[in-house]
């Protein structure tokens, strides 16, 4: 089994060009019916990992038979997840605590719990592919590095001094961290290297979502309270583009090949696709309708490791949707009992 690691270069192979361009551009052309057919149907491997917010569990589901095939107690709230990058481990950000707890992904046994201080209540969370964990700690409007999580840990603490600093993105380098700060209204850039001062910008109503493009040239923001979409300069945090998607979009999230950008629209049920080289909505995906929006409650969204399924927590029908993301077919829904919100991926 690939980590993280190799699946990473493969997209930046696909990024950059290295492949023959006939190949690439029927990678990217839309399926007949009867092609989309078959991608639907062929067998996935690998397992899907659930935060139960409202359980306060974490479950693990095999993505070949659909079943949910572990779950174990957690801790009070537990929100975003992220895998290490050789798929062993899964971190677990315990917002309604002040840890950041690490289970086994084999049968979920627990192996550590890193404890943030006082109020820390962690939410966004990125396992690196330099091996160490960052995360945001809301109640204390800040990010932490945690470095050697498995070893001898070190702990170190950056502050956002915003509000409600939520979701978080880091730059494949490890030098910069941005956050999503809700009760701010703001997205601001960390400096993890040089230490200077976090650098705030206002961006939209309530921005919640955030994604680096692939190669950290562009920062991705969803505004859940402006219906929009925004692509900014990561370091200077100026706008790029300004894009309309659907109604309260709260999370955004990057196609591992770094072509398209996709919103979740908890309003409507839907999915918004944007073309990364252009800047504009090019389709949306329904994964409810709106009438049904509100009882499911679509949260967190994840692409499959190839990009070719995306996975959306439907947080209050305790399902998780899979949806092959060529022909916009919601291929079925799989457990995600104890309010799914938070989830992650091995394949």
């Amino acid at each position: 089994m690939a980590g993280r690691a190799e699946r990473r270069q493969a997209a930046r192979v696909v990024k950059f060009g290295l492949v023959v361009p006939a190949l690439l551009a029927a990678a990217c052309a839309p399926l007949s019916e009867q092609q989309a057919g078959t991608s639907s149907g062929q067998a996935r491997s690998g397992a899907l990992f659930v935060a139960g917010k409202f359980g306060n569990t974490l479950a693990k589901v095999d993505l070949g038979s659909g079943e949910e095939v572990a779950r174990v107690e957690s801790c009070a709230n537990p929100h975003e997840l992220t895998t290490s990058p050789d798929d062993e481990y899964v971190a677990l950000a315990c917002y309604g605590g002040t840890s950041v707890d690490i289970f086994r992904t084999r049968d979920l046994s627990k192996v550590k719990s890193i404890e943030l201080g006082e109020n820390a209540r962690p939410h966004g969370i990125v396992w690196h592919d330099n091996g160490s964990l960052y995360s945001t700690a809301e109640g204390r409007k800040s990010v932490f590095v945690i470095r050697k999580p498995l070893g001898e840990t070190e702990t170190f603490e950056y502050a956002t001094g915003k509000d409600g600093s939520h979701m978080l993105a880091v730059s494949p380098d490890a030098m910069h961290a941005w956050t999503t700060d809700l009760g701010s209204g703001t997205v601001t850039r960390v400096d993890l290297v040089a230490r200077r001062s976090p650098l705030s910008a206002s961006v939209g109503d309530e921005p919640e979502g955030i994604a680096l493009a692939p190669d950290g040239e562009t920062l991705w923001v969803s505004a859940r309270g402006s219906d929009m979409a925004y692509a900014l300069d990561p370091q200077s945090l100026k706008k790029i583009k300004d894009i309309p998607v659907g109604d309260f979009p709260l999370r955004i999230q990057l196609r591992p090949q770094g072509d398209y950008a996709v919103t979740s629209d908890l309003a409507d049920g839907s999915l918004s696709v944007i073309d990364t080289a252009t800047g504009a909505k090019v389709r949306s995906i329904a994964v409810s309708s709106r009438e049904e929006a509100e009882a499911k409650t679509q949260v967190t969204i994840l692409f499959s490791p190839d990009g070719e399924r995306i996975y959306v927590a439907e947080t209050m029908a305790n399902t998780i949707a899979e949806i092959d993301f060529r022909s916009g077919e919601v291929l079925r829904r799989l457990p995600g009992d104890g309010g799914g919100d938070g989830i992650a991926i091995i394949e």
